[in-house]
């Protein structure tokens, strides 16, 4: 609810300045509000209410919707990185905007068009992020701002790791912590506690339950991108691997595969991979034991953060809420 008022009340006002300005704020709205998983203001919302406080307080709500605009930011702009096509089950921000400059016939290049535009769009999550964050307490809002640097440097390694082809698995864990685990589970945790005035207390049990936690998602991120279901995911089979996203579970491929097995991993990057060009990849990553290792994985460590969270020192339904919480991360197929 938020989320729909701040951004219909912007389209409305942007909209009587230009007509043309409704668009960039209807294409955020559409990814926004069409749904996602909403695990970032969830763990604000636990830690929050765990630490006593009241899950209907305006400073909690507003929190949560800047953690889904945040998000947004992060998902445009990481569609143009890639070159994505779809994202959650609709065209990415970039091909809609290249779509409308050719089905236009304007001046330019379409492609610069969308993705400009789309970069734009990014923007706006952005700052309308900032907005709902303005009255947070200070503790709060410093952690907030480390975790937006912590994305960006997860993002740029990601984008390194993507362009040189090769990365070993202590570098794969470390892209994965800072762009995805941290980001998604372990800060949002520390600024629902710091919402609370308890973060100094909370920080230790939080992230012993936040860390390893936050590596069982973004691993299950990384099988779904190698093995997800189009239909749940909403992105085409295989695209980390069209990609070449360095991923942990790829990194531990390319260590044990030998001959063929490692002929074919070379070939991981190309996006021209065709279904049955996928397939036999998924196939070296099932034979090198690189999926099996990962599902182990990311079971010890939703185990490790259950125990943590029935040990907190937090109200009993978060206890419970986030044990619900780390079980829906280790299983999830979107």
């Amino acid at each position: 609810m938020r989320l729909r008022t701040l951004l219909d009340a912007e389209r409305v006002r942007w909209s009587a300045v230009d007509p043309d300005l409704e668009a960039p704020i209807a294409c955020l709205a559409d990814l926004v509000l069409v749904g996602g998983k909403r695990l970032r203001p969830a763990f604000c919302h636990w830690a929050f209410v765990g630490a006593g406080g009241d899950p209907c307080d305006p400073i909690a709500v507003d929190a949560g919707a800047g953690f889904e605009l945040l998000h947004a930011f992060a998902l445009v702009h990481d569609d143009v990185m890639d070159g994505s096509d779809r994202r959650r089950g609709a065209e990415t921000a970039h091909r809609v905007f290249e779509a409308r400059h050719e089905r236009g016939a304007w001046r330019g290049e379409a492609r610069r068009f969308g993705e400009g535009v789309a970069i734009l769009v990014g923007d706006l999550a952005f700052v309308y992020a900032d907005l709902l964050m303005a009255d947070a307490p200070r503790r709060a809002r410093e952690i907030y701002d480390e975790l937006r640097v912590e994305l960006n440097i997860g993002q740029y390694l990601d984008v390194l790791g993507t362009a040189r082809g090769r990365v070993d698995l202590a570098t794969a864990r470390r892209i994965a912590s800072y762009k995805s685990g941290r980001y998604t589970v372990e800060r949002p945790l520390h600024v629902g506690a710091a919402l609370a005035g308890r973060f100094d207390e909370l920080e230790g049990p939080l992230s012993a339950y936040g860390d390893p936690l936050g590596e069982a998602f973004q691993l299950r991120d990384d099988v779904l991108g190698a093995f997800g279901d189009a239909e749940a995911t909403g992105k085409p089979v295989g695209d980390d691997l069209r990609e070449g996203k360095p991923t942990p579970i790829l990194a531990v491929a390319l260590q044990r595969a030998t001959g063929r097995s490692a002929a074919l991993l070379e070939r991981v990057g190309d996006p021209s991979l065709s279904e049955a060009d996928v397939a036999a990849l998924q196939q070296v990553l099932v034979d090198t034991g690189a999926l099996a290792e990962a599902e182990a994985r990311i079971q010890a460590l939703t185990e490790q953060a259950i125990r943590a969270a029935r040990q907190a020192p937090l109200e009993a339904e978060a206890r419970v809420a986030l044990c619900e919480l780390a079980t829906y991360i280790a299983t999830r197929d979107r």
